[in-house]
């Protein structure tokens, strides 16, 4: 939902970001008693429980590929002492820099109004842009949608390869069972998308208590294997991680492009933020995410320096015969829940590049009283999984997925850094060695990444720069598109005030009635009305013009959502409303007249609620050869307005009392 504009004008009625201000939330009743601080307790457990489920899926089961590739990925790599502890490094000190300290620790407190994500961060940055340089405004927020483009790509390959990767489980039990993994991954992923209409915080709910057994596993598996061989916990060290790059830093290299595989989901963690929060983020890190991966990294390496033939698939031979087809199906059960963490931060992604402007108003449905990050978006979803089984299909198996898998995801950290650093220079006013110390340490590494992924675009790698680029132009396309139309609809509608003159001026007849015209803004005059007036030269006793907002907390009452002006003239019977709903009241704007007729602003005019008739501006675009946007660039901008989500419905209008005025504007 978002801004005002945002239900007008193929979203673009208002400048991407402006967001208006909300109220503030209430506070709880009874907030100092035991009954509240136990309440307040059990639900900080659930909330934990279901980050949990939701935003650790995705880098809690890299343990099943991420070593497995590194291993698999160039053989001169050797399962000795040397290389073991170098990787082991590798993986524990990235997981370390780039998850704990970049991302947990500052990511995390770069919230949107307690939404996460590179678009959410690209908002922040542009903010504070904006006093010094538009263009350098527009800029960050361009960047903030390649970030996302990239993040739509990740959204992609995570279900795929996580979900593949379990399966494949069944080939270590027994080669027959290859013919299976394929379907039995259609249907898992199948079973996943169509749950997703629960919404997050049921998903998470039931999720959370499964992921909480599923890194209880990782942890007792790990333990058991370096209690073993406790020489492994030397792969803690820095040291190792420098001499393995020192020794031979062109294998080095390319393993890179593999250890990266451990620290995929650390982009969905910070999407994720507006379904949870940042404190239930960072617990679940800390006290169970955290040490339950290093634990059982450290014991597949011990398990590969011990058995070096492991390397195939040392994740599921670390486990004990008897407990392989227990652990499949637990895996299966976790990679399903890994992909909930990219498809629930897609949808948070798609909210926020609406709100935005980069994308059309798109159905949009609340799933949570109290997280307002909590959503369901039936578009975004089903697109996500035609992707994901189509890529399942081609590339056939994890191993070749894991070929293509890393490249959005190192260059969607790059550009988060960036991005961070403006809000850390503009909004904070960090020092200069602050901000050169954090780009140097993590943009170094993550350069380090993206550049050793960059082999992989020929073997797959393609894939993920296909999507992003695809909806990277999707994304301008629609902004740039919205700006002309907006613009041009502007300059068609004019100055309120004007027309308002203009018809006081007319001796122009009344007709009986109440005509509602839902508009962005005061300022200028609805094509609804402007055509009713020129076309059946009358106007309504009663005029309203309707503009709605909606604020980032759940509800608002009802004597504090309406602001009634009467426009300069409180005897013309023309009068503006100005909305405001919390995030979980529905955008009824019948209701909202109904309010209206007995406020005291609107008495004076006496709304008639039997005879209410709601005048709706569709705008029809048509494609000409007019600069601002190529024809083809034109052609697709008009094909997404017409997918639009249906103005009438969004706004609750009865559709026999709807009349839809088309006025059309040149593209």
């Amino acid at each position: 939902m978002g801004t005002a504009g945002s239900w007008y004008a193929y979203g673009m009625a208002e400048r991407a970001g402006d967001e208006q201000p909300g109220a503030a939330a209430p506070e709880p009743a009874g907030g100092g008693g035991t009954a509240s601080r136990a309440g307040r307790r059990t639900a900080g457990l659930g909330l934990l429980l279901g980050a949990l489920g939701v935003v650790y899926g995705d880098i809690g089961t890299s343990p099943l590929y991420a070593l497995k590739t590194v291993f698999t990925l160039d053989r001169n790599l050797t399962p000795d002492a040397p290389d073991v502890f170098g990787v082991i490094s590798w993986v524990f000190w990235s997981i370390i820099l780039i998850v704990s300290v970049k991302y947990v620790i500052f990511i995390l407190r770069a919230d949107n109004e307690g939404e996460g994500g590179v678009m959410a961060l690209a908002a922040l940055a542009r903010r504070a842009l904006l006093t010094v340089s538009e263009r350098r405004a527009e800029t960050v927020l361009a960047l903030g949608a390649l970030g996302a483009a990239l993040f739509y790509g990740d959204s992609v390959i995570t279900p795929a390869i996580s979900v593949l990767s379990a399966v494949e489980g069944l080939e270590v039990i027994s080669p027959a069972l290859e013919v299976v993994v394929l379907p039995a991954s259609a249907v898992v992923l199948t079973l996943l998308f169509a749950i997703q209409r629960w919404g997050t915080g049921r998903v998470g709910a039931v999720f959370g208590p499964v992921m909480l057994l599923w890194f209880a596993c990782l942890a007792v598996a790990g333990a058991a294997e370096v209690i073993r061989h406790p020489s492994v916990l030397a792969g803690l060290s820095p040291t190792y991680a420098a001499l393995f790059v020192i020794d031979h830093p062109m294998i080095a290299f390319i393993a890179m492009g593999a250890v990266v595989l451990s620290i995929t989901g650390a982009e969905a963690l910070y999407a994720d933020m507006g379904h949870f929060g940042r404190a239930p983020i960072r617990r679940a890190w800390f006290g169970v995410v955290f040490p339950a991966l290093t634990l059982n990294y450290l014991g597949q390496g011990a398990l590969i320096l011990r058995a070096p033939e492991s390397r195939d698939n040392p994740f599921f031979l670390l486990l004990p015969g008897w407990a392989q087809l227990p652990m499949v199906v637990l895996a299966t059960v976790a990679t399903v829940i890994a992909s909930q963490s990219v498809i629930s931060g897609a949808f948070s992604v798609s909210r926020e590049a609406m709100r935005l402007g980069f994308l059309p108003h798109l159905r949009i449905r609340q799933t949570s009283r109290r997280q307002y990050g909590q959503i369901y978006a039936p578009g975004v979803n089903w697109g996500l999984f035609a992707a994901v089984l189509v890529v399942v299909f081609a590339f056939g198996s994890s191993t070749n997925l894991a070929a293509a898998y890393g490249v959005a995801v190192t260059g969607t950290f790059m550009i988060t850094t960036t991005l961070f650093l403006v809000v850390a220079r503009a909004r904070w006013r960090w020092s200069t060695r602050r901000l050169v110390l954090f780009g140097v340490v993590f943009g170094s590494i993550e350069l380090t990444f993206f550049t050793a992924n960059l082999a992989k675009v020929t073997h797959g790698g393609w894939l993920t720069l296909l999507i992003a680029g695809v909806l990277f132009t999707v994304l301008l396309t629609w902004r740039r598109g919205a700006e002309l139309v907006t613009a041009r609809r502007i300059e068609r509608e004019g100055p309120l005030p004007e027309f308002l003159d203009s018809l006081h001026a007319t001796n122009i007849p009344w007709v009986p009635g109440t005509a509602v015209f839902p508009h962005p803004n005061k300022e200028t005059t609805p094509l609804a009305l402007r055509a009713n007036v020129a076309h059946y030269h009358v106007r309504h006793e009663r005029t309203v013009i309707i503009t709605g907002r909606t604020a980032n907390v759940p509800h608002i009452p009802w004597d504090q959502r309406l602001t009634i002006d009467d426009l300069g003239d409180p005897s013309d019977g023309i009068i503006h409303i100005d909305a405001l709903f919390g995030f979980q009241d529905p955008t009824d704007f019948p209701e909202v007249l109904r309010r209206a007729a007995t406020h005291p602003h609107a008495q004076e005019i006496n709304l008639d609620l039997d005879q209410v008739s709601y005048f709706v501006s569709r705008i029809t675009l048509r494609c000409t050869r007019q600069p601002g946007l190529a024809v083809w660039r034109k052609r697709l901008f008009i094909a997404l307005a017409h997918n639009a989500a249906s103005h009438t419905e969004f706004l609750h209008l009865p559709e026999e009392r709807t009349i839809v005025l088309s006025a059309e504007v040149a593209v």
